[in-house]
């Protein structure tokens, strides 16, 4: 169990921090060397950022419950 939870928490890791750098910034950031950049600041939010924006927050919740159940584990001892 503990095994599988640390293996999560590292996958979630890694996803978190593409998603979070995928996200369009006030320069761009990595969204725009995979094309984000070309599309105009006047459309506003974008069908794609919505669910990046879906996707990173998903990761945000699975990651933090994997560090509180592992957490539990360790002080419950099971």
């Amino acid at each position: 169990m503990t095994l599988a939870l640390q293996i999560i928490l590292v996958i979630t890791s890694v996803l978190m921090t593409v998603f979070v750098l995928l996200h369009k910034g006030k320069g761009g950031g990595l969204s725009s060397l995979f094309g984000g950049g070309v599309q105009s600041n006047l459309s506003g939010s974008t069908v794609v950022e919505k669910n990046l924006d879906r996707y990173t927050v998903v990761m945000g919740i699975i990651w933090i419950t994997c560090i509180i159940a592992l957490n539990l584990l360790q002080a419950f001892g099971a």
